[in-house]
């Protein structure tokens, strides 16, 4: 047992150093690319003002190519497939690096650098921006991919291990994925759906639990294939709620659906002839994917905006003098420190959270009342 934690302490030290590392690059990375539009638009980083919203706003937006470091006039970004479909010249496919990090225009289309549709690419039809339909392999995308591939990788390995070593102690990647298995079986689906039930939407639970908290960590991390905002876009949470409601819709049996539209107890002037119990019930049905959409999409966003907050004002601080940034960066830099260290208990907290609250809708869907 002293042997396992002292391995188990060295592998934590090491994990560390590691997120260390990967922090302070996250720290310079973003230093360097902020004077990246001074430098196109032929302004010195004094001359310009730093806009610490528009700063913020770039990072933990979407992207049609994954930027990793801009040196001077070298940006080394990792351009992707640009896919839309125009109503005025048909469909086109190109790579991202066409936009030439978004200075340039390609085909008739551009990425926008304001109105409702900044950060998007629009085709300019008549002198007016058009949104085409686009399928783009943005960021999100390709991290939700590389996640997906990943959590395939390490499934389907562990239950090939199994297979190979049936009744043996589990090992290797086993034995970190088999406890984190059995937590969420015996701590979340048994207690909440019930002991004849949960094996049904173990798949399901084991799917987002595993998915969300990979993309929560893989967007702490600076370096590819990390620094992707998946669980911070809200339209990435709407469909993992969406399923939750549908899994839940589809499941409920009579007693729930009776408690919805005839609730037991209630006095029958709530229920007739204006149904208003009934519509705060339905109400209560819609409102419980929305709030799991809203959750995990706040926490994971508002924990990248603080964080870089933090790095914004050692660019607010050293406008006004070099002595006072330097000042900043230090208290920047130490609070910057202790929210990486929060963020990844957030990340696993978020996971756990829409994975419980999941399985309580579903056992309240299930729920036998005699």
């Amino acid at each position: 047992m002293e042997n396992l934690l002292k391995v188990s302490d060295l592998r934590m030290k090491n994990i560390h150093r590691l997120l260390l590392v990967f922090f302070l690059i996250g720290v310079v990375t973003p230093a360097i690319a902020s004077d990246e539009h001074a430098q196109h638009s032929n302004v010195t980083p004094e001359e310009e003002k730093f806009e610490a919203g528009d700063f913020i706003m770039d990072h933990i937006a979407d992207a049609y190519d994954w930027h990793i470091l801009t040196i001077d006039d070298f940006h080394a970004t990792v351009p992707l497939p640009v896919i839309v479909f125009s109503e005025h010249s048909g469909f086109h496919m190109f790579m991202s690096s066409n936009f030439h990090h978004g200075h340039s225009s390609y085909k008739g289309f551009s990425i926008a650098s304001e109105g409702d549709y900044r950060g998007k690419v629009v085709e300019m039809v008549g002198g007016h921006e058009v949104r085409p339909f686009d399928i783009s392999m943005t960021k999100n995308v390709v991290a939700m991919l590389i996640s997906m591939f990943i959590l395939l990788w390490v499934f389907i390995s562990v239950a090939k291990a199994y297979t190979k070593r049936k009744g043996q102690a589990p090992k290797g990647m086993q034995s970190f994925v088999e406890p984190i298995i059995i937590f969420v079986r015996d701590e979340i689906a048994k207690p909440a759906i019930g002991e004849k039930k949960y094996a049904k939407y173990m798949p399901y639970l084991l799917t987002i639990f595993f998915f969300i908290w990979l993309n929560n960590l893989m967007g702490l991390v600076p370096l590819l294939p990390g620094g992707a905002n998946v669980t911070g876009n809200i339209t990435i949470t709407l469909v993992l709620a969406l399923f939750t409601f549908i899994i839940t819709t589809v499941n409920g049996n009579k007693n729930y659906w009776i408690h919805i539209f005839n609730t037991p107890g209630v006095p029958w002037w709530l229920k007739y002839p204006i149904p208003l119990m009934p519509l705060v019930e339905l109400m209560g049905v819609i409102t419980k994917p929305f709030v799991l959409m809203v959750r995990l999409f706040a926490n994971i966003t508002a924990g990248h905006m603080i964080v870089l907050a933090f790095v914004s004002l050692i660019f607010i601080f050293g406008q006004t003098s070099a002595a006072m940034g330097y000042g900043a960066s230090i208290l920047s830099v130490t609070f910057i420190v202790f929210m990486d260290i929060l963020e990844l208990l957030v990340a696993l907290i978020q996971a756990y959270v829409f994975t419980l609250l999941s399985a309580l809708y579903f056992g309240m869907a299930t729920e036998e009342h005699h």
